[in-house]
């Protein structure tokens, strides 16, 4: 199991070849990432989501990026542009679809460039092709999932359903719960996925408005501050210039020679692409506090297990259930990929019963806990909603008080 990093541990790694203290094309002020996390003093700002996604990229020395408007990403992709009119994002255009753009952010980070982009809902199926591609190529491109619903009759409101979709593609999957964490992890996800022995994508996910809509209070270094910029020559494959051109990829057409190499080949390069996104747990400790998890009163007999906003919800039903005697616990997951098998099975080992409620119908969190819990029948999937139902933290406490056999009213009959 990954062991608690302890402060002095949490050492975030960067290029040697970039020069702290000195200014980047927008005269902001390149800083070690150690000191800009833990060190730097912050200020209280009262943002949305979609405005605490600007303020992360204006302190992101970004190179690219390309959007195009879904709900809920639209007004993210929007602002990002206003940091490009303001000269803090180098390349900044609309691409003609989803595939498209995820395509374009493919050819910039070919290039040497470091991409962000946004996306939701449709968009995200509509683009799922590129992303085992950019895994595949190993471009450490950071793309925004603000989730929502994928189903017809169609619905823009939050459903995690999507994230299911892109457990196996190669990426890297984190899992926002606050602006806060969004904004933290954005500026860290480009530390984590730009390690020459991780180099993937990643998918940072929020829930659609209960994250990109709502205001909350984040605390921000001063924006005269940056992160270092990505250098492409730190890469595990070479950087696409003048020296190495597009043919990189297939300079010696493997499939021509025969299948059995052509099939080896691709086994053993997908292998390598999975240990990667194993081997990002090292780096992705410094940025999420020590842990791939948070815990509360894990030594309950009762546990709530959960990701994004269904934390916020599960806080609020176990106040609730505080109020008559009955006591639990709380597992946060914070990282979906690489998922923290050691982490939730130590977390878990003495609670008699797990509930994992979800934004999504098919309950993918509780089949990715069952299947690593040896004895899982202590695991009830749900209780779960989905096509943009909110959850009441009500359905929580009556699931609960309905597996310990204590009657009482159902939200339902509330009116």
């Amino acid at each position: 199991m990954n062991k608690k990093v302890e402060p002095q541990d949490r050492k975030i790694l960067f290029s040697q070849n970039v020069k702290v203290g000195e200014k980047n094309h927008k005269g902001q002020t390149i800083t070690d990432p150690n000191i800009l996390f833990n060190e730097m003093e912050r200020e209280a700002s009262f943002l949305t989501g979609s405005e605490v996604i600007r303020a992360a990229i204006k302190r992101a020395n970004l190179d690219v990026s390309v959007a195009y408007p879904i709900t809920p990403q639209s007004e993210a992709a929007a602002l990002i542009g206003e940091l490009y009119a303001e000269g803090y994002v180098r390349e900044y255009f609309r691409g003609e679809n989803e595939f498209a753009v995820m395509g374009e952010c493919a050819g910039a980070a070919f290039g040497g460039s470091r991409v962000f982009t946004t996306t939701a809902g449709p968009g995200t199926l509509r683009a799922m092709e590129n992303f085992p591609m950019w895994a595949g190529s190993r471009l450490p491109i950071q793309v925004c999932v603000t989730c929502r619903g994928i189903n017809s009759p169609l619905s823009i409101q939050p459903d995690t359903i999507e994230m299911y979709y892109l457990l196996e593609t190669g990426m890297l999957v984190w899992h926002a719960e606050t602006a806060q964490d969004l904004y933290d992890w954005i500026l860290g996800g480009f530390m984590v996925s730009e390690q020459p022995d991780v180099h993937l994508p990643l998918a940072l996910c929020c829930d659609g408005f209960f994250v990109t809509h709502t205001k909350d209070t984040v605390m921000l270094q001063p924006d005269e501050y940056c992160i270092p910029p990505y250098d492409p020559y730190r890469s595990p494959v070479p950087c696409m210039d003048m020296e190495c051109p597009p043919i990189r990829m297939m300079r010696d057409p493997f499939v021509m020679k025969s299948n059995y190499i052509s099939y080896m080949t691709h086994a053993s390069w997908q292998q390598e692409i999975h240990a990667a996104v194993e081997r990002s747990r090292k780096h992705t400790l410094p940025i999420m506090n020590g842990s791939l998890i948070d815990t509360e009163n894990i030594d309950r007999d009762i546990l709530l297990v959960a990701s994004g906003t269904a934390v916020s919800q599960g806080r609020e039903a176990i106040r609730l259930l505080e109020e008559e005697g009955i006591e639990v616990g709380l597992v946060k997951i914070k990282s979906i990929r690489p998922f923290p098998t050691e982490e939730v099975r130590e977390a878990t080992a003495n609670a008699k019963t797990i509930f994992v409620p979800e934004f999504n119908i098919k309950g993918w969190l509780a089949r990715e806990i069952k299947s690593i819990l040896s004895n899982n029948e202590r695991v009830i999937a749900g209780p779960h909603v989905a096509g943009g139902m909110t959850l009441p933290s009500e359905v929580i406490v009556e699931e609960i008080k309905k597996s310990l056999g204590i009657k009482g009213e159902t939200f339902a009959s509330h009116g």
